[in-house]
C-alpha cells in the first residue's frame, strides 16, 4: 500500500456520501430470460468518486436488496472509505449473527466498491493494490456436454478450437450429469414421483466410462473437470473418484455436500482424483479445515458469497501456504462486476488455478461499461482504475427492474426413484 500512500498524499479523508442500491433483471442471453442481479453505488463526498460493488443472489435478491437499503446503507453513510477492513468486519458483526447468506452478499457489495474506490482515487487498478500481476492472464475452463458420448466429444472439440484448455464435462440428463432415469423408467411407488429421477448407481456406472471415451477421443492435452453437485453418498463419492483415477481428472468438483466435508479425510485416503469443493460455502470454518489438512485441491467459492475481495483475497493467501488452488465460482447466474472482482484477486494471487467462464452478451456489455473480455481461453480486465467497470443504474432501473422468478425456477435439487429429496 507504500504506492498508494504516495498517490494519495495530501488528500484528505473520504467519507461515504451516498449508497445506492441498483437491482435488475436484464436479458440473461440474446435468446431470452431474466438475470436477478443486486448492485450498489457507493458515493463519497469527493464529487464524481463513487464505486461498484456486487451483491447478487439469485434465490434471495430481493431480501439482500431490502437489507442493503433498510438496515445497512444508513448506517454505512459517513463513515471512511478507506477503512476497508476495519467497516467490513464492523458490518459483519453489527447485525450479531455472522457469516450468513445474506450478509456476505451485503457484505461483498460494500467490500468490491470500497476496493473500486480506492483504485480510482489512487489511478490504479485494484489488482495492484494486491500486490500487483503474478500472471498475464486469467485462465478459463469451458462448459460442455451432451445427451451422448458423441455429442460429449464434438463439444468438447469445439472448445478445444475456440482456445480452452480445460473444460468442465456434464453428461445427458439434470444439473450434475448423468444418472437419471426418465419418467417412463419403473421401479418407483404407486402415485409417487413422475419426473426426471436421480439413480446414483447408474451415475457412478456411467460418468467415470463417458471420461474415459472422451479422453481416448480428445487425447492428454486437455484438462477435464467434472461437477457432481453434491448429489452421492459418502460411499459412492469414493467410490466415484476412484474410478476416475486413471482418466486423470483436473478436478472433480463438489463430490459431497458441506454437511458432510469431515468425509474428505477418508475421500483423501481412497482417490488421488483431485478434489474441488466450496461452491456452497460461506463461513471460515468451512474452507478453513479442508485447506489446512490439505484434504481438497481446489477452493471453489463464490467472491460474492464469502463476502467480497477481502476475505477471498485471505483465502487464497491461506491456500497458498498449504499447496491448495483457488477455482473461484463464477459461472450461471454471476454478474460482470462480481467476475471482474475475483479476475483482480486471481490475476495477483500466486495460488491461483483455474475461474469458471462466463461470456455475457453484447446488450450486458452496454449496461455494465467494462465488463471483462474472454479471448482464447483467458479472462481479460481493462486495466482501467479500480475494478474497471461501471453501471449504467438508470438505463438498469428503467428498462429492467428487478423481477422475481417464475415460480418453481431456481431450483437445484432432483428428486430420486422413491421421490426422496437429494441434494444439494
Amino acid at each position: 500500500m507504500r504506492l498508494y500512500a504516495q498517490k494519495t498524499a495530501g488528500l484528505p479523508p473520504l467519507k461515504i456520501r451516498d449508497v445506492k442500491v441498483v437491482a435488475t433483471s436484464p436479458p440473461a442471453s440474446n435468446s431470452g430470460g431474466k438475470r436477478q442481479w443486486v448492485f450498489v453505488k457507493i458515493h463519497t463526498d469527493e464529487p464524481g468518486l463513487y464505486g461498484v460493488g456486487s451483491a447478487t443472489n439469485r434465490n434471495n435478491c430481493f431480501a439482500v436488496a431490502s437489507a442493503i437499503e433498510r438496515h445497512y446503507a444508513p448506517w454505512w453513510k459517513g463513515k471512511l472509505v478507506d477503512r476497508i477492513e476495519d467497516l467490513w468486519h464492523e458490518t459483519n458483526h453489527r447485525g450479531y449473527w455472522r457469516n450468513a447468506t445474506i450478509v456476505n452478499q451485503v457484505l461483498s457489495a460494500l467490500d468490491m466498491a470500497l476496493w473500486d474506490i480506492k483504485g480510482k482515487r489512487a489511478g490504479m487498478p485494484v489488482y495492484e493494490l494486491l500486490g500487483g500481476k503474478a500472471r498475464d492472464g486469467v485462465a478459463l475452463y469451458d462448459h460442455c456436454g451432451g445427451r451422448t458420448k458423441e455429442e460429449v466429444v464434438e463439444d468438447v472439440s469445439r472448445s478445444l478450437e475456440e482456445g480452452f484448455r480445460h473444460v468442465r464435462v456434464q453428461y445427458a440428463g439434470g444439473y450434475g450429469g448423468g444418472g437419471f432415469r426418465e419418467p417412463e423408467a419403473g421401479g418407483r411407488p404407486e402415485g409417487g414421483f413422475g419426473g426426471v429421477a436421480f439413480d446414483e448407481a447408474k451415475y457412478v456406472e456411467q460418468v467415470p466410462k463417458l471420461f474415459e471415451h472422451v479422453r481416448a477421443q480428445v487425447g492428454t492435452d486437455v484438462e477435464l473437470l467434472h461437477d457432481v453437485h453434491e448429489h452421492l453418498t459418502p460411499s459412492a463419492a469414493m467410490e466415484f473418484c476412484r474410478r476416475l483415477q486413471d482418466v486423470r481428472m483436473f478436478f472433480v468438483e463438489d463430490p459431497l455436500p458441506p454437511e458432510q466435508i469431515e468425509w474428505f479425510e477418508r475421500l483423501r485416503a481412497v482417490s488421488t482424483t483431485p478434489l474441488a469443493m466450496g461452491e456452497l460455502f460461506t463461513h471460515p470454518l468451512e474452507w478453513r479445515p479442508l485447506i489446512a489438512k490439505r484434504l481438497i485441491d481446489f477452493i471453489r467459492c463464490r467472491v460474492s458469497a464469502v463476502g467480497g475481495i477481502t476475505p477471498a483475497d485471505k483465502i487464497a493467501v491461506l491456500c497458498e501456504h498449504f499447496g491448495v488452488r483457488t477455482a473461484f465460482q463464477e459461472g450461471g447466474d454471476n454478474d460482470p462486476v462480481n467476475q471482474l472482482a475475483a479476475y483482480h484477486v486471481d490475476l495477483s494471487s500466486t495460488a491461483f488455478g483455474i475461474q469458471e467462464e462466463h461470456d455475457f452478451p453484447d446488450l450486458i456489455r452496454e449496461l455494465l461499461p467494462g465488463t471483462a473480455e474472454q479471448r482464447g481461453g483467458y479472462l481479460y480486465g481493462n486495466d482501467e482504475p479500480g475494478l474497471g467497470i461501471d453501471i449504467r443504474e438508470d438505463l438498469l432501473l428503467s428498462r429492467y427492474p428487478l423481477e422475481a422468478m417464475p415460480i418453481g425456477a431456481g431450483g437445484k435439487t432432483v428428486r430420486s426413484m422413491d421421490g426422496g429429496l437429494v441434494r444439494p
